[in-house]
């Protein structure tokens, strides 16, 4: 899906749309702790509302895209794939709104005890952008990060920032335990 048109330079197909690219990002993000980290169970999970009374007709479901878990700890990863990482009003760059509140959502009904055991990370492909959101944010005592991956490396420095995200948050050194060559 990688096309070059000028020597050392790797441009993407243009004729993949921003949804289809979405997808593949999500699913390499997946597919790469599924491998280099059976222990982290990587998989999208369904989260159930914490509803004081039961009653949940009419909610959408919520799936995430990436969900790990090691340690009593589990990260929630929203893998993004946009054109623009952030959205713009009245001049202001601010993260996508629908975004925050969506990962928000998220580990707030997960943590139902409110234990601070389950974070959540927004992971946006890096753009050409000049601003590039590298936040980590306490909010109601859970974890909220919102980074970027920068696939315009080779795939060793790729594996180093999807370690980082694990090592960041579970705290250890996972890089030596993986089967990265």
């Amino acid at each position: 899906l990688i096309l070059s048109t000028d020597k050392g330079d790797i441009k993407l197909a243009t004729f993949i749309d921003e949804r289809a690219m979405h997808s593949i990002y999500e699913k390499f993000i997946l597919e790469y702790y599924r491998y280099h980290h059976p222990e982290y169970n990587a998989n999208p999970d369904k989260i159930q509302w914490n509803t004081d009374d039961g009653v949940i007709q009419f909610l959408p479901k919520m799936i995430t895209d990436i969900t790990l878990k090691y340690n009593n700890k589990t990260l929630i990863i929203d893998a993004k794939y946009y054109e623009h990482t952030f959205q713009t009003n009245y001049n202001t760059n601010t993260i996508h709104s629908d975004n925050l509140y969506q990962i928000f959502a998220y580990v707030k009904n997960l943590d139902k005890e409110n234990t601070g055991t389950a974070a959540g990370m927004i992971l946006y492909a890096k753009t050409q952008e000049e601003i590039i959101p590298g936040n980590r944010y306490v909010m109601g005592g859970n974890i909220i990060w919102v980074r970027t991956l920068d696939l315009n490396q080779p795939f060793t420095q790729i594996a180093g920032q999807l370690e980082k995200i694990a090592e960041d948050y579970f705290g250890e050194n996972v890089m030596e335990q993986s089967k990265i060559p």
